[in-house]
């Protein structure tokens, strides 16, 4: 412990970050800002690949740091045995949701197994992966402790991520970082090592606080989004624009914020983790119905989306209609497709057999993952191209798309993000 802490006054502790994804790669890069010599591991070979070449594979992370990086000694490692030479570990790795709708943790399970023989006394192990209250006591604290006394000669945080890609008003930085350790010791050391990076710790009792913090807040916003998504099939069947409510709701100072509705959630963290905080509270005897309720709609209401679409692909004369989908992305100016509500549109028209192409300026092409089913690319969307489609739906609402274009050459336009404040008649709000 006497070594570690004097590393860390003397700023000489080397960070390993594993998983270089839309939370490692930014906190990569902000550590490394501050003049800390950064290890970052990741088991995909290609993005190591790409990143000793200083290639972007993340469109809003400032890839110019890479330059900086490789004067301060910083790496980037598929092989794992150099987690012996750092003193702080941190775990961003995904923790996606099964098809049952259960936490899927074998990431954070596999890289344990695969890192354990390379720690050593004396460093600190950090998750910040979103995921269930009592994960980090239950799964990562029994796999350690046989080796380390923690709180002694090994130390266990847990500090859940605050990233929001695409942002470009609050600085990672700035955004305060909540953490809680296994012992009070462990909640020390590692405030210590955060605040080389952020401005503001928030220090909480317990692991357990830390964890549910962060389903707090991506709970919220589900809630919320999914109470304005069911108020939208509402005003939808009384044909009122749900987007003037929302306007003129918005005027009023106090007890009321703005949500807005959409086709879909996407992203890591909303449209999982109310069914995180269910499937733990199951194990208590207690049923979320308001929680479970609000990942539900948030789900059929893409569903909803699509039956809209269909319904008014019903009134054209064409039998096999073409459909451009606009945008993939979970939302506007990124490129992250987490959980996109297209990928699941583009999955339904498929098992309805209706042909489809998808334009979106930040993602060239789509291949097989986890969260999609087969290779498509997107399309070069000029004036005569968009008037071969029957149909164009709007998922995702980027800046740097020419809206009137759109409009202007398009047969019918579904309008699912209130791109369009005006009425045309080739336009639906959806």
């Amino acid at each position: 412990m006497k070594k570690l802490k004097d590393k860390i006054n003397k700023k000489k502790i080397i960070i390993g970050i594993v998983g270089l994804g839309y939370v490692g790669l930014p906190l990569f890069s902000r550590f490394a800002d501050v003049g800390i010599k950064v290890y970052g591991f990741d088991i995909d070979k290609e993005k190591i690949r790409k990143l000793k070449k200083g290639i972007s594979y993340i469109k809003h992370v400032d890839f110019e740091f890479l330059k900086k990086t490789q004067i301060k000694g910083c790496k980037f490692e598929s092989n794992y045995s150099l987690i012996s030479q750092v003193d702080v570990i941190i775990l961003c790795l995904p923790t996606p949701l099964k098809k049952n709708q259960t936490p899927e943790l074998k990431y954070i399970k596999d890289t344990i197994k695969r890192i354990k023989k390379f720690m050593r006394a004396g460093q600190v192990l950090s998750l910040e992966s979103t995921t269930y209250p009592g994960t980090t006591e239950e799964l990562i604290a029994p796999a350690i402790s046989k080796k380390f006394n923690l709180g002694k000669n090994y130390f266990l945080v847990y500090s859940p991520e605050r990233e929001d890609p695409g942002r470009k008003n609050i600085l990672l930085k700035n955004i305060p970082k909540v953490l809680g350790g296994y012992t009070k010791q462990c909640t020390l050391i590692g405030a210590k090592i955060y605040k080389f990076a952020f401005k503001k710790i928030v220090k909480v009792d317990s692991l357990k606080i830390a964890e549910f913090t962060k389903l707090l807040e991506n709970i919220y916003r589900s809630v919320n989004i999914g109470l304005v998504n069911e108020l939208k099939i509402i005003a939808d069947k009384m044909d009122i624009n749900i987007n003037k409510v929302i306007k003129a709701s918005s005027t009023k100072p106090f007890g009321y914020q703005p949500f807005f509705p959409g086709p879909g959630l996407g992203g890591h963290c909303i449209p999982i983790d109310p069914f995180y905080l269910t499937w733990k509270a199951k194990q208590f005897g207690l049923d979320t119905k308001f929680i479970k309720l609000s990942g539900v709609i948030n789900r059929e209401i893409t569903t909803w989306v699509v039956s809209k679409l269909l319904k008014n692909l019903k009134n054209l004369k064409n039998s096999n209609p073409k459909i451009l989908i606009i945008g993939v992305a979970y939302k506007k100016n990124i490129d992250d497709i987490r959980e996109s509500p297209s990928l699941k549109i583009m999955e339904m028209l498929s098992k309805k057999k209706i042909s489809f192409q998808y334009f979106d300026p930040y993602i060239k092409k789509l291949y097989r993952n986890r969260n999609f089913y087969k290779k498509l690319s997107s399309i070069n969307m000029t004036q005569n191209k968009l008037k071969s489609f029957d149909a164009t739906i709007i998922v995702t609402d980027h800046d740097n798309i020419n809206w009137e274009m759109v409009r202007k050459n398009s047969k019918l336009v579904l309008d699912s993000r209130n791109v369009y404040k005006q009425k045309f008649n080739n336009v639906i709000s959806v």
